[in-house]
């Protein structure tokens, strides 16, 4: 159990890494793209680079249209920072002293919710608005599969912590 708690952890702290960075990239593209600050417009303004802060160097490049900006570029940097964070919500229960608690049970929860309903809503919003391009279908799939180990293992512990409850009123 050592190992999982040591791969556990660090995964935990990947995953806050990483969901940091998604966070900072959401943020600084949402200030460039509502402000124009770090914000470069190429080929008569059908593209667009938001630069790295304070420097001439682009960072992420998209098409400078409302549809693109709002359903591909922002939303998704959003979802990516939310999945990673939950992601890390779930790596936190391994390494827990009890592994078989309420609070576990509700991170997994909100891990599978997230998987099986952001990406659907965002499938939704898009053929709203857009064309659904296949990349967008093929992710949506890989996290209807994601979702559906996490229900697995969402179900598991809520198993664990029923027994674990039965199993403390025992003794």
């Amino acid at each position: 159990m050592q190992a999982t708690r040591l791969i556990s952890k660090l995964l935990f702290y990947f995953s806050r890494l990483m969901a940091l960075l998604y966070g900072a990239f959401f943020l600084l593209s949402a200030i460039a793209l509502s402000t124009g600050w770090g914000l470069e417009l190429r080929e008569n303004g059908q593209y667009f680079s938001v630069n790295y802060p304070f420097s001439e160097k682009h960072m992420l490049n998209g098409d400078y249209n409302a549809s693109y900006i709002f359903l591909y570029f922002l939303s998704v940097i959003f979802w990516y920072f939310l999945f990673c964070w939950l992601l890390g919500n779930v790596f936190r229960v391994f390494f827990q002293p009890r592994l078989f608690t309420d609070n576990g049970v509700r991170h997994l929860r909100n891990f599978y919710l997230a998987n099986f309903l952001l990406p659907l809503l965002h499938v939704i919003a898009t053929l709203l608005f857009d064309t659904l391009e296949a990349d967008a279908v093929a992710l949506v799939l890989l996290h209807a599969v994601v979702g559906v180990f996490a229900y697995f293992l969402a179900a598991i512990f809520r198993q664990g912590l029923q027994l674990q409850k039965e199993q403390d009123l025992y003794i």
